[in-house]
Formats: C-alpha cells, structure tokens, sequence
C-alpha cells in the first residue's frame, strides 16, 4: 500500500546540496521534493554493527538531514568482518564514536547526533520521540520487542532486518498503517533455540543485502514513494540467490500495546530448566583450570565436554575436552557416550548453551554434573589470552 510522506520537505537546498544529490534529484519520483524531504528527516538507528553499518552509511549519502545512532559496545576484531562501518584503527573504540566519524567522512552536511547508551525501558522512549523513523539493527529478541513496543506507542514508522548465517529478512513495521512485530512474532522463540550470530555466524556480505533493503524502504517512507514491504517479510536466501515475500496480516484479537514491559524475562536468555539446573552447579574458568591441572596429575578424574560446533571447534578448544555438539544432547544420541563413573563437565562459548544441556543431564540423573560460566571465551579471556576469540 502507498503511504503519504513521512517528512515535510525542508525549506531549501544549497547549491552543494544541489550538485551532491544531483543524481537523486533528476529521478522524477524523487525529485527536488524528495531530496529535501530527506534533508529535513530525523532517522535513528538502533546499533551500529552488521545492519547498522550499511544502514547509517547509505543513510548518509543519501542525504537524510539528521542521523541518531544508539550504541553501547566497543569495536572488536571480530566486527571486521561485516561491520564495515569501522576499520582496524577503530578496534576498542565506542562503536557509536566510530560510526559518527564514518558518517562524518561520507556526508559532513549530515547532522550526526550520538546515544552512547545501552537502550532500555528507562530511555527508549526518550530516544525514539526526537526521530521520523526508527531502523532497527540489533540481533537480540528482547531489544526488538521493546522496539517495536515504543514504536507502538509513539506511533512511530521502524524497518526492521535480520540476518543470520547465508540468509536475510526485512520488513516494515507501523502499528498505525499495518502490523507490527508481535503480527509477526505474537511470542519469542524457546531460550536457546535460535542461536545468535556469536554463535552461529553470517556472511559479511549479506548485512550489505539486508542493509541497503532497510535503507531502500526508509527512503521510500521518508519521500512517500513506492510500496513499502510493509505487511510483507522479505526473506532473501544469499546461497540460492533468491527473495520470497510472505504475507504479514494485524491480529485482530492482538493485545494493544500500551506500555513497556521486562523484556529480558520476556525472551528470557535461557529457559527456566537450564537457569534452575546452573544453581550451585556453575564453575569458573580458574576453578576448571586447576581441575584440569588435578586430573593432569592424577588427582581425580572428569569428562570436559564442549557442547559448542565443530567449526567452532576448530577455532579455539579448551585442552582436554571433548566435542559432543548440543543438538547430540537434545535428541538423546549423546547420552549413551557419557560414563557413569565419572563427573560431567559442560562449556559452550558463554554459557547459555551448556546451561541447556546440563537441564537435560540433570534430568537423565547425572546429578553431579556441572558446567562452566562464561565459557571458552572467559577461558581465553583469563587463562589463554593468546589464543583466538571470536
């Protein structure tokens, strides 16, 4: 469906303005009109990491007069990969301050307006009424629905995309016109069934794909032109090479959203089997260390085993473990290859996966079992800096 323009058109172009959007202004349905409602729109983008980056730099080309950017992390050497937005010279730097630099360089004419901030309940709003339009980035279930719930609230239009591994998905989300993210998602999935891009991976590239999409619908909002996907998900598959649409209808019986609620126990970051089994059945690293160092000399005896990949296996490994990925857990294969003489010990990258998995042991009656909080990543971190990390 068309939509009327989201933003007035601002007073005037400069003549710098003029001959650097030039190519835009000689499309008829963008026009001068177009051009200078881009200027005189407000857009903030929520993360500057995979989406984020193509995002706030096609945003800033493309001439949209004032530019938020709501970050909390730090660049890291595994950003590299995808989060084009940053380079090798920006690593331990606040990825918000990188990105404004970024976007400096593509589009000085750009008002950047920086939210060094972990969004939450206590802000969100705050944040999200100063903007047009909301694009939003993030790769967690929890900030999407607060998201998508301040949207709701505020009556403010969002795109929204996603990404994991070889495939994207990309849509429009406006309460007003059409449905929102809970149409699409009335409940999040089961804590840890849908693994993160931390843990799963995703191809550099594909956040280009779905970036320049988000981008692509912002504009058309922003100018009125076009039909936005709003109502559609655009599901692109980057092995196959090929997009789909499917139909997103308003639930008509759908709870109004009309506040804020805890959305960390909402999506919960693991269930509530694998929170109760972690009590008083969760070690350091440093304590694994030196049980490590006794089984070495003899003075007891475990089984380390990591629940993680074997690609993620082949990054890093704690010495000594063995590798029975999760889903061997899940489907009951793995447990006939435990012993029943000895203790089991679990670790997956963090944490939350082999929470999950000591649920299930616990359950089978190795009572005794244990794993290990924060995983090989707090390994590295602590015991084996020089090892890789990712």
């Amino acid at each position: 469906m068309s939509l009327p323009p989201l933003v007035e058109p601002a007073a005037g172009l400069t003549v710098d303005e003029v001959r650097r959007y030039s190519r835009h202004i000689i499309i008829p349905e963008v026009g001068m009109a177009g051009q200078k409602r881009l200027k005189n729109a407000k857009v903030l983008c929520v993360g500057a990491g995979g989406l984020g980056s193509p995002a706030l730099m096609y945003l800033a080309a493309a001439g949209v007069g004032t530019l938020g950017i709501v970050e909390f992390d730090t660049v890291d050497e595994s950003n590299l990969q995808r989060q084009i937005i940053h380079g090798q010279s920006d690593i331990g730097r606040s990825k918000a301050a990188s990105a404004r630099d970024s976007v400096k360089e593509i589009n000085p004419l750009v008002d950047v307006v920086v939210h060094d901030t972990r969004l939450d309940n206590d802000n969100v709003l705050d944040i999200f009424s100063q903007y047009d339009l909301i694009v939003d980035g993030t790769d967690n279930f929890a900030t999407r629905y607060m998201v998508n719930d301040a949207c709701v609230i505020l009556g403010k239009p969002y795109v929204w995309g996603s990404i994991y591994r070889f495939e994207g998905q990309a849509s429009v989300f406006w309460d007003e016109y059409g449905p929102n993210y809970r149409d699409l998602y009335p409940e999040p999935p089961p804590p840890g069934m849908v693994p993160s891009c931390a843990e799963g991976g995703v191809l550099g590239v594909l956040c280009a794909s779905i970036g320049s999409i988000m981008v692509n619908e912002a504009i058309k909002l922003i100018t009125g032109i076009g039909e936005p996907i709003l109502g559609r998900l655009v599901i692109y598959d980057a092995l196959e090479m090929t997009y789909r649409q499917v139909k997103i209808r308003k639930d008509p019986q759908a709870t109004k959203v009309t506040e804020l609620i805890d959305y960390d126990a909402f999506c919960g970051a693991i269930s509530e089997e694998a929170a109760e089994a972690a009590v008083d059945s969760t070690i350091s690293v440093r304590q694994l260390k030196d049980m490590l160092d006794e089984r070495d000399r003899g003075e007891r005896d475990f089984v380390l085993i990591d629940v993680r990949e074997p690609n993620e296996w082949e990054i890093v490994s704690i010495p000594g473990a063995i590798l029975i990925p999760k889903g061997e857990f899940l489907n009951g294969s793995a447990l006939e290859k435990l012993p029943d003489d000895k203790q089991v010990v679990l670790h997956c990258k963090a944490g939350p996966r082999s929470a999950e998995v000591l649920a299930v042991l616990k359950g089978a009656g190795f009572s005794d079992a244990i794993h290990v909080g924060g995983g090989v990543v707090a390994w590295v971190s602590q015991i084996e800096p020089d090892k890789p990390s990712y």
